[in-house]
């Protein structure tokens, strides 16, 4: 049985699935469906900590259904700027998990992780598989994965 690795960028996920779809991803489904391709090795969810109890609950359902949550502080700069994302976490956990699995999932429209997918294909010939949202997922990380998998019905929560 294939072993599988997931990663979700939990901010990132949120953001474009509520921009075009005008709802919520369902992180339960989407787990359905990976299960259904082979083992869950792992899966981990990257979020940023506001310290909001409904963001608390939102946590608390991903690691009921199996998700190591990861958080990071959210940083409010003096001019007014937001810091708080989670790329290099990200990729230090690919790297550290590609040569143990058979294929990375990375829930992401972050064009920023098309060398990632590009490193872990050529490096250790693990399938890459991208879950974004059309039309807000980056062509280069669409081309850097074996294949795509644009959000809608089945993984909307509605």
């Amino acid at each position: 049985m294939k072993k599988i690795a997931v990663f979700v960028d939990v901010q990132n996920i949120y953001y474009t699935v509520r921009q075009i779809h005008g709802c919520h991803f369902h992180y339960a489904n989407f787990l359905k469906e990976i299960m259904q391709r082979g083992s869950l090795a792992q899966a981990t969810a990257y979020a940023i900590e506001r310290g909001d109890a409904r963001q608390k609950q939102f946590q608390q359902i991903l690691r009921n259904l199996g998700f190591n949550v990861k958080l990071k502080p959210y940083i409010q700069r003096s001019d007014g700027s937001a810091k708080g994302d989670w790329d290099v976490g990200i990729t230090i956990d690919v790297l550290d998990a590609a040569p143990q699995v058979d294929e990375i999932i990375l829930a992401s429209g972050d064009g920023d992780f098309d060398l990632l997918l590009a490193k872990v294909r050529s490096v250790y010939g693990t399938h890459t598989r991208v879950y974004g949202a059309p039309g807000l997922t980056a062509h280069a990380l669409i081309r850097a994965a074996d294949d795509y998998v644009p959000i809608e019905e089945t993984l909307l929560l509605r």
